[in-house]
Order: C-alpha cells, then sequence, then structure tokens
C-alpha cells in the first residue's frame, strides 16, 4: 500500500516481512515492489530536475524555527503566524512587510478603516476624513491623504487626537502622511515644516501682487484683489485667484461678501485694506478699515484670523462712493478723473490746504496747479509740510507754479509733494493771487507702515 497522504508515513504490504527458509509468495512482493516505484516516482530529486505537482505543505513553523528554511541558516525562512497570515524570519527575527498600496479617488466625506492601511486618497473637493478609532487601527496602520480641489479635516475618533490636536487640516494643494500608535495619530511632520518655513521670518516682509481695483459690474461699492501674497514678520498669506469684498456691508468671509471691520460706509472716508490668514488652514481674505495701523483695526468679527498685512487704500467720496481709480504696481494710484481741489486766494502767507488723499497717513500726491496774480514777478510754492514755513521767490525757497510775466497771466506747474497725516499740504506765493489745484492719484507705500 503507498504512503498515507495525511502523514506522509509509508506502510508496506502485509506479507513481506520473510523469515529463513519461508517460500516466498510473489504477489505481495510485486506490489511491495511496486509500491516502492511509486513512492520513488513521488518524490522530489533533492536536484531540483523535476517540479512538484502538487502543493507543497510545510510545518508551520515559528519565527526562530521556519517552516521553511535553509540547511546553513535554518533560522531564516518562512513560517505561518496566527490568524493563518505568513511570516517572514531573518536570523530568528520576523521581517515585517508592508500591504500592497491602493490608490482612490475621492469627492467627499471619508471614514478611514482598517482596510485602507497603505491606502492613499487624493480628495477632489473639500471634505472631512473620519479617523476610525485608533485601537481598532492599531499601531503601525498609516494612510496618506492628498487635498486636490479643496481643504481636507483630518478628525480623530473621539476625543483622540492628531499631532497633539483635535483637527488637522490639509490645505488644498499640500498632502499628508498619517500614522496611528495604536492610541493617537501623528504625521510624518512634513506639512507642519512647510506651513512653518512659510511663517519664517529670516524670508522677510513684501507684498507680491495683491492690486486693488474697482470691481467692473459694482465699481461704487466693490474692490477687486488681484492674486498675490503678503508677509510681515513671520506671518504670511497667499491667494491664487482674483477676490472681490464689498465695502457696504460688515465683513464676512470669503469673496464677494462684506469687508468693513465695523460700521457702515461714509462720505469723504479713507479705508485701508489688510490682508488676513485663517489661522486653521492659512486661507486668504481680506478687512478694510479706517485704522491706518493693525493695531487700530476692529477685530470683533475676525476670531480665528492673523491680520498679516496692509496691502492698499480705497477713498469714498460726497455721496459714499469708493472713488474711482488705477492701482500701479509699487503702490502708485492715479484717479480716473483728476480732482479740482480748489479755486481759491493764495498769498505770501503760508497756510495749510487739505487734498483728496489717504487720512492718517503721508503720502506722496500728484499734483498740477495754476496760479495768477496782479503781480508780474511772482511765483506760487507747494510743498511738504514737514519742510515747515517757506517762503515763495527767488531770493527764498524758490516757486513750483512758474513766474508770472504779464499782469493777471497764468503760470502752470505740477509735482509730487509730501502731505502730512492730515492730508495737507502748504502753499504761499510771492504776491497775492488765486491758486488752482488737481490732484491726479498719490503714492501711498503702505507695505512699509502696516
Amino acid at each position: 500500500m503507498p504512503r498515507n497522504p495525511s502523514t506522509g508515513v509509508y506502510s508496506k504490504p502485509a506479507g513481506t516481512t520473510p523469515s529463513v527458509g519461508q517460500l516466498i509468495d510473489p504477489v505481495p512482493w510485486n506490489a511491495l515492489t511496486t509500491d516502492l516505484g511509486n513512492e520513488i516516482t513521488n518524490s522530489l530529486p533533492r536536484d531540483g530536475s523535476a517540479p512538484m505537482v502538487a502543493p507543497l505543505k510545510a510545518a508551520s513553523g515559528t519565527a526562530s524555527a521556519p517552516g521553511i528554511g535553509f540547511a546553513s541558516i535554518p533560522q531564516t525562512g518562512l513560517y505561518l503566524k496566527g490568524g493563518g497570515l505568513l511570516g517572514f524570519t531573518q536570523n530568528g527575527v520576523d521581517v515585517t512587510f508592508d500591504h500592497a498600496m491602493v490608490y482612490a479617488a475621492k469627492s467627499g466625506d471619508y471614514t478611514a478603516v482598517a482596510a485602507d492601511d497603505n491606502a492613499v486618497h487624493r480628495f477632489s473637493a473639500a471634505a472631512t476624513v473620519t479617523l476610525t478609532a485608533a485601537a481598532t487601527l492599531g499601531a503601525s496602520w498609516h494612510y496618506v491623504v492628498i487635498a486636490d480641489g479643496g481643504d481636507v479635516t483630518i478628525d480623530p475618533n473621539g476625543s483622540e487626537t492628531i499631532d497633539g490636536a483635535t483637527t488637522l487640516i490639509v490645505p488644498n494643494g499640500y498632502s499628508a502622511v498619517i500614522i496611528c500608535s495604536g492610541s493617537a495619530f501623528f504625521t510624518n511632520k512634513v506639512l507642519a515644516r512647510l506651513q512653518q518655513k512659510a511663517d519664517s521670518s529670516a524670508v522677510g516682509s513684501f507684498i507680491d501682487g495683491l492690486t486693488l481695483s474697482n470691481n467692473v459690474a459694482n465699481p461704487n461699492t466693490h474692490i477687486d484683489f488681484a492674486a498675490g501674497s503678503a508677509r510681515s514678520g513671520s506671518s504670511f498669506a497667499s491667494s491664487a485667484s482674483t477676490m472681490t469684498k464689498r465695502l457696504n456691508g460688515t465683513w464676512a468671509v470669503g469673496t464677494g461678501n462684506g469687508a468693513l471691520d465695523a460700521g457702515s460706509i461714509g462720505a469723504n472716508a479713507t479705508y485701508f485694506a489688510y490682508a488676513l490668514r485663517k489661522d486653521s488652514d492659512l486661507s486668504f481674505d481680506v478687512v478694510f478699515s479706517t485704522s491706518a495701523t493693525i493695531g487700530g483695526v476692529t477685530t470683533t468679527l475676525l476670531t480665528g484670523y492673523t491680520i498679516v498685512k496692509q496691502i492698499g487704500v480705497v477713498l469714498t467720496d460726497g455721496s459714499s462712493v469708493i472713488r474711482q481709480f488705477v492701482m500701479y504696481p509699487r503702490d502708485g494710484y492715479v484717479y480716473v478723473t483728476p480732482i479740482k481741489e480748489v479755486t481759491g486766494a493764495i498769498s505770501t502767507t503760508s497756510v495749510l490746504l487739505a487734498i483728496t488723499v489717504p487720512n492718517g497717513v503721508k503720502v506722496k500726491a500728484n499734483l498740477r496747479f495754476m496760479f495768477t496774480s496782479a503781480a508780474t514777478t511772482a511765483s506760487a510754492l507747494l510743498s511738504d509740510p514737514a519742510q515747515g514755513v517757506l517762503v515763495a521767490g527767488g531770493n527764498d525757497s524758490g516757486g513750483n507754479v512758474g513766474t508770472i510775466q504779464v499782469a493777471s497771466g497764468f503760470a502752470v506747474g505740477a509735482d509730487e509733494i509730501w502731505t502730512n497725516t492730515s492730508r495737507q499740504i502748504r502753499q504761499v506765493s510771492g504776491a497775492s493771487g488765486t491758486i488752482f489745484v488737481w490732484t491726479d492719484g498719490f503714492h501711498f507705500p503702505c507695505g512699509r507702515i502696516a
């Protein structure tokens, strides 16, 4: 009879154990030789010249004595772990291999489960990923989230944490590797390092882009901000697309919504624009305030946001309408319609003259003048109040509106003049006359103010 297929034990046929002088019966002996021939045929040649024709069944083994090992290194090989899992051992030490990576695209909220170990999920829209309890997922469970269409919020189970926080925001365009310790979750810290680098004060302060313009559809109430970024010290904010904010409403998050930090839009007012950064996900927004400094901005509506930097300014007219303007790079503003400031008397007494520029800050006003006087040798001088009281004339501080050569004729001129923080310049002439002043625009280097 052949060997037992379950145990591998061979039992020879009965009647094949002879004694001395016994007459051999050929039937059982023929059966024995046939069995031996069959078993030799079914045996695996040690030289590997023939393959197995049925599954090879090995002992379960252990990490220190694997079921399949090597003659020279018997503690290296394969063995059967608990739960029917295959184990690999090297010199008696278990070797762990990762699951095959599985990629999937997601477009909404998702709950990550144990089967997502070593999965990579790309989210094409804003979503929340809820993590199954850490104890259920187990130590070494890991998972990759790619935010590719919106911010993705990672929300651990119950009171469990991720990097010590109750939630983690993966901003759009970023990714994070999440690892389970069996009781909490951690990331590989790359995202945190990128955010930290973005906030590094060593990069300096600047404004790149973010130029202001009147909105085409609603130019009297809405302001558009071009894409760009701003930094002040260690704070950084960036917008990849145009944002629109309206000045006739209190601040609310998002494009197209209100922008005032408090109150309502006023007449002949100055509104300073400030770049905002949402602390939780680093998203960009803008708030307007009558305050010329960050410290004066009302922050009641801005919980969870950091005011990064002042990025521009707009003015309203007597009807509480935004004045039409063009903003050029390097903080240059030109009014679409030049503003005629004054047609009035001017004399040899220096006085302050208010013009239409931002209030509360010093700006360099772009001005044009006309001057007329009965005197034929008089000139007018308009100047920075910081220079003090000046005297117009060739023997004194000169002029910037020419000299009258014919009585009651006109002299013209233009200049860029710094104002004081009350929107004023000084004017004086060599003889009494009449002055005409137009404001074409101004230069306001807000990036160095706040």
